[in-house]
């Protein structure tokens, strides 16, 4: 223990769900319906396979690092977030991309705003790096009091405030207004708005990079573009910004795989898009009909590939749990947060997936 790093030694772990998938044959995981992590449920553009089909007989490839800076995946970023070159950067992983960020603009003892709960890695992160993380809670119907927040902002003087947006794991989204309100109220703290899923709300504050040198959006390809397994995601920021990270990225981290795959993907927007309305659709009616159950209390609106879910109790919650585990549904069970003891996150696939855990469901007594 003495010598670990001061700040882990007592440091609260992020917790993984179930990884029961990668237990099993290949045969066996076609029969698990993996609903907790909010990955794709289906496969990505056909063109990302017909790349890596392509990329294996390279024998070049396996021996060389991978290209460091890959103009093709930027100019396709570039068109699909319709911002220069210059305000944007790939990284392996919006995980990575988070502690590049913290390593860079975060020291030891800088408080940091969390607006929660939400996603627990960011937390994770920056207290590994010595930061002093402290939360602003949403209220028990993930509802925010805007002007308490700012309140708070203004008490604490963070040098940092994350904002998962649509958050994780309520799906709900904040106004581009206020949030364009409270940066540029604030112009000396960093606002790392976290957009894992745009793709999903359709709600992006990232064209403000322009006008707001303390914003900074990241984005992933594990939702959406169906790309998890690859670990990609992209930072958008200033153009000053977007160079200081870039000093301390190790480019070589972005595998010529992922690269390929990233490729693939943003060659097939039309594939995606059609992926994305099918989720929206089948959340609409997924929460429809879960409202109806009686013991479900409610079903929060989400803006994203999931949707959180409160029972009347612990125990009930538990039982369908437990009843989905059995047939090998796999969907988030939620411990972090006090608010969060009587719910479950479920991630969203097609209609034929959802209307299997529907039955289940329905099946409780």
């Amino acid at each position: 223990m003495k010598f670990i790093n001061k700040f882990l030694r007592n440091l609260a772990p992020y917790k993984v769900a179930s990884h029961k998938v990668w237990e099993v044959s290949n045969q066996e995981r076609k029969e698990i319906l993996k609903l907790d992590w909010n990955e794709a449920t289906i496969p990505p553009s056909p063109k990302v396979k017909e790349r890596l089909k392509n990329l294996v007989e390279d024998e070049s490839i396996f021996f060389l690092y991978p290209s460091t800076n890959n103009e093709e995946i930027l100019q396709r970023l570039s068109m699909y977030v319709k911002l220069p070159v210059d305000n944007i950067q790939y990284f392996a992983s919006s995980d990575s991309l988070h502690e590049y960020l913290v390593r860079m603009y975060i020291t030891v003892g800088d408080p940091i705003l969390i607006l929660g709960p939400t996603y627990d890695h960011f937390r994770l992160t920056s207290q590994s790096q010595g930061a002093v993380v402290s939360f602003f809670n949403y209220n028990e119907n993930f509802e925010l009091d805007e002007k308490l927040f700012q309140s708070s902002i203004n008490e604490l003087n963070p040098s940092l405030v994350y904002i998962c947006n649509p958050n994780n794991p309520s799906g709900n989204l904040i106004s581009r207004e206020f949030l364009v309100k409270i940066i540029s109220k604030f112009p000396e703290i960093i606002f790392l708005v976290d957009e894992a899923y745009y793709e999903f709300s359709r709600e992006s504050i990232s064209n403000e990079v322009v006008n707001f040198p303390n914003l900074f959006v990241t984005r992933t390809f594990s939702k959406a573009f169906a790309l998890a397994n690859f670990r990609a995601g992209y930072l958008i920021s200033d153009v000053n910004n977007i160079q200081q990270v870039s000093k301390i990225r190790n480019p070589k981290n972005f595998t010529t795989f992922a690269q390929e795959a990233v490729i693939g993907a943003l060659s097939d927007i039309e594939y995606m898009e059609k992926y994305v309305s099918e989720v929206l659709e089948t959340r609409d009616w997924f929460c429809n009909e879960l409202i109806k159950l009686p013991f479900i209390e409610r079903v929060f609106e989400s803006k994203a590939n999931f949707v959180l879910i409160r029972f009347i109790s612990f125990d009930i919650k538990m039982l369908v749990y437990n009843q989905l585990n059995s047939k090998n549904i796999f969907v988030r069970n939620l411990l972090h947060s006090d608010m969060l003891v009587n719910t479950l996150r479920i991630s969203i696939g097609n209609r034929m997936q959802m209307e299997k855990v529907l039955a289940e469901f329905n099946s409780i007594k």
